[in-house]
C-alpha cells in the first residue's frame, strides 16, 4: 500500500475487548495507523492508557467533550479514517447500529462516518443465535457492513457455539484484504439499487399485462456494480433468471411492488432503473378468471402506474446522488430520452433502441446511448455484460472523490 492506510477502531464492552490491544499491534505491524473510541463498556476490560500506548493516538471516550471537539469534533472523527471497524461488536452495539442510534460516542460516529464499517461480533451463544441479534445482523449486511467471524469455541460463561470474537489475525487479515482489493472495488462501502425485467399487472388470476423484457441488461448492471464492490439490491420483476450473486435480491411482480422495495431498499448512494415497468394497470383486475361470453369483449379499464423513476428522482429527502433511467425507445431514441431526461428530473438516461430488428429486447447485446445534462456518450454494440461493465465504470469515476 503506497498511502499509509488509517483506521478507526470502536472497541465494544466484553471480555474480549482485551484482544484488541492484540490488533492494534498487527495493524501497526501491517502499516496500518490505528486511531480509538473506547466505549464505556470497554473501559471495564481495557485502559485508555494501554489503548494509547499501543495506537500512538489520543483516544476518545467522551462525546461531550469540548476540548475534543474543538480539537477532532465527533463528524471529522467518523470520517478521517478509511475504514471503521467495530470490535468486539456486542449485541448491544449491533442493535443500535442497526436501528440508527445515536447515544454515545461511538454510535454517534458510526452513524455519521461515509467511511466503509467492519464489525466483529462477540457475544454468549444464546445472544448471538436470538432472533433480533440475527435480524440486526441481517440489516446490518443489507446496508454494507462487513462482518468478520463470530467463532465457534468455549465462552468465558462457560458456554460453547458460535459468539467468540474472531481472533486478531483473522481480523487484520480481513482488514488487509480490504484495503488490498480497495483500488480494484472501487465502490467499496457504497449502496445501489438496481431494478430489472418486466413487471406483470394482473388482469385476472390468470392474465396479466407485460412487456418482452428478459431482465438481462438489469441483472448484469447488478452484478457489475458488486464486482466493483457495491452493497446491491436487485430489484427484480418477474424472469427466468438466476439470482445474481453477492446481490441482496428482492423479487416482485407488479409496478406498485417495484416501488414499494423500491423504496424500502432506501438509503442508497445510487439507484439504477433498468426495469421495463409497465405503463398502465387494470384498474380493477377481476377476482376470477373473466370468461368468454358469446363474443362480447371485456371493458378492461386502464390506470397509470406509480412512475417509480420520477418519484425517486424527485424525493425531497433520501434522493440517491445519482438516479439512472432507462429508455427503451423504437423511434427517436436521442430525442425522446432527452425529453425523458427533463420530464423524469433524474441524473442520467441510458437509451436504446428496443425495435423487433435490433433483438435488444431478450437478446444478449445491447447499443446504448449515455445522456445527462452535459451530453451523450454513444457505446459500440457490444455483449449487455459488456454495457454494464462499462456502465459501472462511469458510475465508479462519477463517485471517485465524493
Amino acid at each position: 500500500m503506497a498511502d499509509q492506510k488509517s483506521v478507526l477502531l470502536v472497541i465494544g464492552g466484553g471480555i474480549a475487548a482485551y484482544k484488541c490491544l492484540e490488533l492494534i499491534r498487527l495493524l501497526g505491524k501491517s502499516g496500518i495507523r490505528t486511531r480509538a473510541i473506547l466505549t464505556r463498556g470497554g473501559e471495564q476490560f481495557v485502559t485508555p492508557l494501554s489503548v494509547s500506548a499501543l495506537t500512538g493516538e489520543k483516544v476518545y471516550t467522551d462525546l461531550f467533550s469540548l476540548t475534543d471537539e474543538a480539537e477532532m469534533g465527533h463528524i471529522q472523527l467518523s470520517r478521517s479514517s478509511d475504514l471503521v471497524v467495530v470490535a468486539p461488536a456486542t449485541a448491544d452495539l449491533m442493535a443500535k447500529m442497526a436501528t440508527g442510534q445515536a447515544s454515545d460516542l461511538a454510535t454517534t460516529a458510526l452513524l455519521a462516518t461515509d467511511a466503509p464499517v467492519m464489525i466483529a461480533p462477540a457475544m454468549n451463544v444464546r445472544m448471538w443465535d436470538h432472533p433480533a441479534t440475527q435480524r440486526n445482523l441481517e440489516t446490518l449486511k443489507k446496508d454494507g457492513v462487513l462482518v468478520v467471524g463470530p467463532d465457534d469455541g468455549d465462552m468465558a460463561c462457560g458456554e460453547f457455539g458460535p459468539g467468540r470474537l474472531a481472533e486478531p489475525e483473522a481480523i487484520c487479515a480481513a482488514i488487509r484484504a480490504f484495503f488490498d482489493g480497495a483500488e480494484n472495488k472501487p465502490l467499496a462501502g457504497r449502496k445501489m439499487i438496481v431494478t430489472a425485467g418486466p413487471t406483470h399487472e394482473p388482469i385476472d388470476p390468470v392474465r396479466y399485462i407485460a412487456n418482452r423484457s428478459s431482465g438481462k441488461q438489469g441483472y448484469a448492471i447488478a452484478r457489475a456494480l458488486a464486482k466493483l464492490g457495491a452493497a446491491v439490491t436487485l430489484v427484480s420483476g418477474p424472469t427466468r433468471l438466476p439470482e445474481p450473486e453477492g446481490v441482496t435480491s428482492v423479487q416482485v411482480e407488479s409496478a406498485k411492488d417495484m416501488l414499494a422495495a423500491t423504496e424500502a431498499a432506501l438509503p442508497a448512494d445510487a439507484a439504477i432503473f433498468a426495469a421495463a415497468v409497465a405503463d398502465w394497470r387494470v384498474a380493477s383486475a377481476a377476482d376470477q378468471k373473466i370468461k368468454k361470453q358469446d363474443g362480447d369483449l371485456p371493458d378492461l379499464k386502464l390506470a397509470e402506474n406509480p412512475d417509480i423513476l420520477a418519484t425517486i428522482s424527485q424525493l425531497s429527502e433520501g434522493r440517491p446522488n445519482l438516479v439512472v433511467g432507462f429508455a427503451a425507445e423504437t423511434q427517436n431514441v436521442l430525442e425522446n430520452a432527452r425529453l425523458k431526461l427533463g420530464r423524469k428530473k433524474c441524473d442520467w438516461i441510458i437509451a436504446n433502441d428496443v425495435s423487433p430488428e435490433t433483438g435488444t429486447f431478450g437478446g444478449d447485446d445491447n447499443r446504448v446511448h449515455i445522456l445527462n445534462g452535459e451530453g451523450n456518450q454513444t457505446l459500440p454494440l457490444m455483449s449487455k455484460e459488456d454495457v454494464a461493465t462499462a456502465l459501472a465504470a462511469r458510475i465508479a469515476e462519477f463517485f471517485h472523490g465524493k
